[in-house]
């Protein structure tokens, strides 16, 4: 690997030559922990907002209480393994998987479990951060294709892909589990979701949401969102529905 501890003058990555790549959140899981700084010194001078973190039980913390718009992930972490992070996160996040294995059975089943993609160490600097940038652009032209325009039930505006939510004209500020849940509510609008569904949808995002919790949630969400509490219906003993948007 090329991973030099002096690396040298930042180029941006806004070059002739590239598709433009906005700045992005980036949580780095790399138990190395040289190495987890110089990807987090390269990713900050291409631009993005990188954290970095050395377990998965830290990672998941993280992801519990920010959003990130990509995960680069080590396989081989002490305790919780990248394989199992990568299950967890149930492909809700972009993952550049990082790693030493480097067999071709090992990329497969890297990318069978979640990963978008996969570099194997050694590696050039240079090819890291154009493979943060392939999967920034796939994410980005995903999101503004389906999620960019702003859907609306009677006075309340969901901006899906800017994790937005306005009743009227006042912005309410949901919890990351709020919004998730309120968000595949509006993806599946129309549709009664059990509660056992709506677990499922929002679980490996870095939430942890169990049995009755679901209603504690729901409650919390109605009550945020005020005079726009009531596009979320009750069905009584199967679950919730948001009707859907005009």
């Amino acid at each position: 690997m090329t991973m030099d501890k002096s690396p040298p003058a930042p180029t941006s990555s806004l070059s002739t030559n590239q598709v433009p790549v906005q700045k992005a959140k980036i949580l780095v899981i790399e138990d190395e922990e040289d190495l987890n700084k110089l990807m987090v010194l390269h990713l900050k001078r291409d631009g993005h907002e990188p954290i970095g973190v050395t377990n998965g039980e830290e990672a998941l913390s993280l992801l519990r209480d920010s959003q990130y718009q990509i995960v680069v992930l080590d396989w081989m972490l002490p305790g919780l393994s990248g394989l199992e992070i990568c299950k967890r996160l149930n492909r809700k996040y972009p993952v550049l998987m990082v790693t030493a294995r480097a067999e071709p059975a090992d990329i497969v089943l890297g990318l069978e479990m979640g990963a978008d993609d996969y570099i194997t160490k050694p590696f050039e600097v240079p090819i890291f951060l154009a493979r943060v940038r392939a999967l920034l652009r796939r994410a980005y032209t995903a999101a503004t294709s389906s999620e960019d325009i702003p859907l609306q039930i009677g006075e309340l505006k969901i901006h899906l892909a800017a994790h937005k939510i306005f009743c009227g004209s006042e912005e309410v500020l949901l919890t990351p589990t709020e919004f998730k849940l309120l968000a595949a509510l509006v993806r599946n609008s129309g549709r009664v979701l059990t509660r056992e569904k709506l677990i499922e949808l929002v679980q490996g995002q870095g939430v942890v949401v169990v049995d009755r919790a679901v209603d504690t949630h729901i409650f919390g969400l109605r009550k945020k969102l005020g005079l726009c509490s009531d596009v979320i219906e009750t069905i009584r003993g199967i679950g919730y529905r948001v009707e859907a948007g005009q």
